[in-house]
């Protein structure tokens, strides 16, 4: 090794003792007869001194050519700082310099390598390797690291195998786009890459690997967002011989040792709630329930007054914000331009101040009394100083408007502290959701989620009534996880891919070989899959799963530290029996 410490390694204990350290160079300071460099390598940062008279000449020459992200090798005397900083586990000690090393020039980084940069999100994707050094994206590399070892290391306690699935699959119509591999061998077919092991799974259930799991790669060609790249890591698990509670129980066990390990944090027992009352009460089947402000309908209370918006509503509905009646009417008019905005799409807000005399004031005093707004009050059970909120419209999007303005005033009232975490399960999910253009089904999660068993007579009769036997798991309102008991009789899931559309020699060329499985004995079984991006960024606190991921792409799906995708070149392509291509470079 070229060094016998790392740079956040030595202490006072250390002192009168020799060591060498290798790293960059983070800063130096030059006071003429004493020069100090900050060496800083993934542990930490230690101050070097030299100085004159007692350090060789030819030292500071070598110091005072060094600029930032040098490479240096020092050797030294570690001794007592006189000036101690307490900001460093290093802070009590320097290395007094009696040898040093240029390893590697650098050239100087175009953004500062340190916590607080002057780069932007697109220099540092560039550079990211350089990105890479600074400590906030280290510790959440890091972070990311302790995640997947506590999750092998619960997995393994529950006598799960991890097994690697393919990569290269085929092509399926269900679901994202798939990103798709030209096949050279052969001419005019492809591979697609997998948007997740699910049939694999499946299959590994049937072969009686009774308990899988994998940390896995996986793929999407979708838009991109804060939470969303094209590819992305999931903890992909599956079970046989459980019902849905094996598969609650178990798996809210690895959410509460994740926090419980890595962040020190123990999680409350995850309470449950039905698809239904997510949507009712939240108006989103990831509600954030690190606050209140549950919907409230006052549809019957509003209507035939004479108000025509009201009159006019499929549903009218209203939140209380606590605290809120002091807002001044200019505040509340630019939460009214910000319902408006096309993101949200509302046509307007309607408000109610609860006074602290008691009195209540509307917007709409002119159509309704005050006892009218009394009774709103008493369904929303205000008190003096709220402020009613109400949106009306199309039942749907009333409620995504007000689950949108919900978020939106817990975030401005701090009511969504990244470092409160509220975990709740979503169950009963609809089966399937109607295509009003396409003028069919589509399951709401996959194909091979089997319905509640005391639904499936729907499947005849009703299919868009039928609950899906499937769950998800959300926290602090971001969807982590989700999965479902399976189907696994032939008859049943061929009828399923009946009701999707398919034809029997369309479900044969897809999923034949599924098919084929569940006639040779396959178990009861289900499973779930947690976005591990997606966890870490909420264990670390941020928005963004971006700065959790080594070499993420940008907000188009490219990555600009290697210029990627890429066109290739004719004979590539003509070797994979492609003939033209677009770019829109």
């Amino acid at each position: 090794m070229l060094r016998t410490h790392t740079c956040g390694e030595l202490r006072l204990a250390d002192a009168n003792t020799t060591a060498t350290l290798t790293g960059w160079v983070q800063t130096i300071r030059d006071k003429g007869g004493v020069l100090w460099i900050d060496l800083r390598d993934r542990y930490g940062i230690t101050q070097l001194l030299l100085e004159d008279g007692q350090t060789a000449p030819e030292l500071f020459t070598i110091a005072r050519s060094l600029g930032r992200e040098f490479v240096l090798k020092a050797t030294g005397m570690v001794i007592e700082r006189k000036s101690k900083n307490p900001n460093l586990p290093t802070g009590d000690i320097e290395l007094k310099v009696t040898a040093l090393k240029i390893l590697n020039p650098a050239k100087l980084p175009p953004f500062l390598i340190d916590d607080e940069t002057d780069g932007g999100d697109d220099l540092r994707l560039k550079y990211r390797y350089l990105d890479l050094r600074r400590n906030p994206v280290r510790r959440n590399l890091e972070l990311r690291h302790r995640m997947a070892q506590q999750t092998r290391l619960f997995m393994d306690g529950q006598n799960f195998i991890e097994v690697e699935t393919p990569v290269l699959i085929k092509s399926t119509p269900e679901g994202a786009r798939d990103f798709v591999v030209p096949s050279r061998m052969n001419p005019g077919e492809f591979y697609a890459l997998p948007q997740s092991p699910q049939t694999f799974k499946q299959l590994l259930m049937v072969s009686g690997f009774d308990r899988y799991y994998q940390i896995v790669k996986c793929f999407r060609d979708e838009d991109l967002r804060a939470d969303r790249q094209p590819e992305f890591t999931q903890i992909d698990c599956e079970m046989s011989f459980v019902e849905q509670e094996d598969i609650l129980q178990l798996f809210e066990g690895l959410i509460r040792h994740l926090f419980k390990t890595v962040k020190g944090y123990d999680l409350a027992e995850v309470p449950r709630m039905t698809y239904a009352d997510a949507m009712r009460l939240y108006g989103s089947d990831k509600p954030d329930t690190r606050f209140g402000m549950e919907f409230v309908e006052l549809t019957d209370l509003v209507q035939g007054k004479g108000f025509g918006v009201f009159d006019s509503a499929e549903l009218v509905v209203g939140i209380n914000a606590t605290g809120c009646a002091s807002y001044t009417r200019k505040q509340i008019d630019e939460l009214t331009d910000w319902v408006k905005r096309p993101q949200i799409g509302a046509k307007g807000l309607i408000y109610v101040r609860h006074n602290e005399d008691g009195t209540l004031k509307s917007s709409v005093d002119k159509f309704y009394s005050e006892e009218d707004l009394k009774g709103w009050s008493e369904r929303l059970n205000t008190k003096p100083g709220d402020l009613i909120l109400i949106i009306s419209g199309d039942a749907n999007k009333a409620r995504k408007q007000l689950n949108e303005l919900r978020l939106e005033m817990g975030s401005r009232l701090g009511l969504r502290d990244p470092n409160v975490f509220s975990a709740l399960w979503v169950l009963d999910f609809p089966l399937f959701e109607y295509g009003e253009e396409e003028q069919r089904w589509f399951a709401m999660h996959h194909p091979f989620t089997s319905p509640k068993p005391e639904d499936i007579p729907l499947l005849d009769s009703d299919p868009g009534a039928a609950r899906a036997n499937a769950y998800d798991l959300v926290i602090n309102g971001t969807e982590v996880g989700g999965g479902s008991i399976r189907i696994f009789n032939r008859e049943l899931q061929a009828r399923m891919f009946s009701l999707l559309g398919f034809s029997d020699d369309e479900a044969k060329a897809q999923f034949g070989f599924l098919l084929d499985a569940f006639e040779y004995g396959a178990p009861p079984h289900g499973g779930i899959a947690f976005g591990f991006d997606r966890l870490c960024s909420i264990f670390g606190g941020a928005d963004s799963i971006r700065d959790f991921i080594a070499f993420p792409k940008n907000n188009s799906g490219r990555d600009v530290m290697i210029d990627s995708p890429s066109t290739i070149s004719p004979a590539q392509m003509q070797e994979l029996s492609i003939t033209t291509t677009v770019s829109n470079k």
